[in-house]
């Protein structure tokens, strides 16, 4: 699959920056929503785009997780964490160890690489105790605790980040399989998995078939309908405070899940609609790309337009440093338009 360039053509403009009465900047990109067929039933941007999902694809890449069985004594964090891309609080951090310690294994069998939190109690806790930050702070560390769980039950090798791994394969072929496209070229992301280029279309397909379990088989739909509860029941996991991810799970109260990914990459899992909504901001920016997941979730009856939430990442006010308020970011009109 060849990457397309995407200044071939200039993109919508998925998210507004105002300063006063002044356009000040837009983020320009691509969303698609679908059907679980693939059918494209609203589209700013061209369908085929070939992007790479990042994070935002972390509850498919736990599919095979759950649907091999390796699953079947974790709970609902243990699920959430894995799919999460977390702050490096001391809830996600500390989960993480004792995940690890339930397989028997330590910090150093992770494969992600040390990463200082974003979380501010746990960066001063770090400074106060003269410690660095180790794998357990990584965003992804739940992610690959998931490869290390489904590697141990495959009886595989410790190296499960190579994309010959039985671990990646399954991965691969979960996510082929949800996006319906062949996927053969990858990419290394930040936590040193591969990560694999796909049409913004296929992306916007495997949400909506995680949207809709039914559609695919008893297992794997099992599988789908367990990743989504645990994300809804434990929206602090998938992200932490103040992240959008946390913050639109839990305004959705069940409709939707949402997952962010790095390069202004989202997307929408519309459990009630059916629905599967992804983004990619060209500039790689996440407040446009927060802004206009926000504006879908409530354009296809997921968020409540008069939500806080809505107003916080589709409409908000941007204030100086003396709390003047000088403008908005807002979602791009044609995103909100019905």
């Amino acid at each position: 699959m060849a990457a397309r360039d995407s200044t071939e053509t200039v993109n919508p403009v998925l998210a507004e920056i105002w300063r006063g009465p002044v356009l000040e900047s837009v983020h320009r990109g691509t969303a698609i929503v679908c059907r679980p067929s693939g059918e494209v039933i609203a589209a700013w941007g061209d369908p085929e785009r070939v992007i790479l999902p990042r994070s935002a694809c972390k509850m498919l890449q736990a599919l095979p997780l759950v649907e091999s069985g390796a699953a079947a004594g974790l709970g609902s964090q243990h699920l959430a964490i894995a799919c999460a891309s977390h702050q490096g609080a001391e809830i996600h951090s500390s989960l993480v160890g004792r995940w690890l310690a339930e397989l028997g294994l330590g910090e150093g069998d992770l494969r992600c690489g040390p990463q200082l939190p974003n979380d501010g109690d746990a960066r001063h806790a770090l400074r106060i105790a003269g410690h660095a930050p180790d794998q357990t702070h990584n965003n992804c560390s739940g992610k690959h605790c998931g490869f290390l769980t489904l590697g141990a039950h495959l009886g595989a090798g410790p190296d499960y980040i190579d994309p010959a791994h039985p671990v990646q394969e399954s991965v691969r072929l979960a996510l082929s399989e949800m996006a319906q496209e062949d996927l053969t070229q990858h990419a290394i992301d930040g936590c040193s998995a591969p990560n694999y280029a796909m049409t913004i279309r296929g992306l916007a397909t495997a949400a909506a078939r995680f949207a809709m379990p039914a559609t695919l088989g008893p297992t794997r739909g099992a599988a789908a309908e367990r990743l989504a509860e645990a994300m809804v029941a434990n929206p602090m996991l998938v992200a932490g405070a103040g992240r959008a991810c946390t913050d639109l799970i839990t305004a959705c109260a069940g409709r939707a899940v949402v997952k962010t990914g790095a390069e202004g990459v989202f997307v929408g899992i519309l459990r009630e609609a059916g629905l599967g909504i992804a983004i990619k901001c060209d500039d790689g920016a996440g407040r446009g790309s927060e802004a206009a997941i926000a504006a879908l979730l409530t354009r296809f009856g997921a968020l409540e337009p008069g939500h806080p939430s809505h107003a916080r990442y589709a409409d908000t006010p941007l204030t100086n440093r003396r709390g003047i308020v000088h403008g908005h970011l807002r979602a791009g009109p044609a995103l909100s338009a019905r």
